[in-house]
């Protein structure tokens, strides 16, 4: 499937904000400042294998290699898209760092 020039800058800045809002809702919530920067790859982890989940624990050594392979073979938008995923997760984190130093307490 074909991407246009439109599709990809609305699809980064959906994905930056997604995980961006999330972030900062469970950073207010838990008190966990990076929690969404660490559970960001996991979430990735699920978007791009097409493995099921108890079969990493069942056959180890096929599911990461199909893992790595998928990751592998990921197309440009699709990375752009993903790290900008990222970067709204660490946004988040980094935003809450800047308010509680301001004096901003959340719950």
């Amino acid at each position: 499937m074909q991407m246009t020039i439109f599709t990809l800058p609305i699809s980064m800045l959906l994905f930056f904000v997604l995980f961006f809002g999330i972030g900062f809702i469970l950073n207010m919530l838990l008190r966990m400042t990076w929690i969404m920067a660490f559970v960001y790859p996991i979430i990735t982890i699920f978007i791009v294998d097409k493995v099921r989940f108890i079969e990493y624990f069942t056959d180890s050594k096929s599911s990461f290699t199909e893992l790595g392979t998928r990751f592998s073979h990921l197309a440009l938008a699709d990375i752009l898209i993903l790290s900008s995923g990222l970067a709204g997760a660490i946004g988040a984190g980094i935003t809450m760092r800047i308010l509680r130093k301001k004096g901003y307490r959340m719950f």
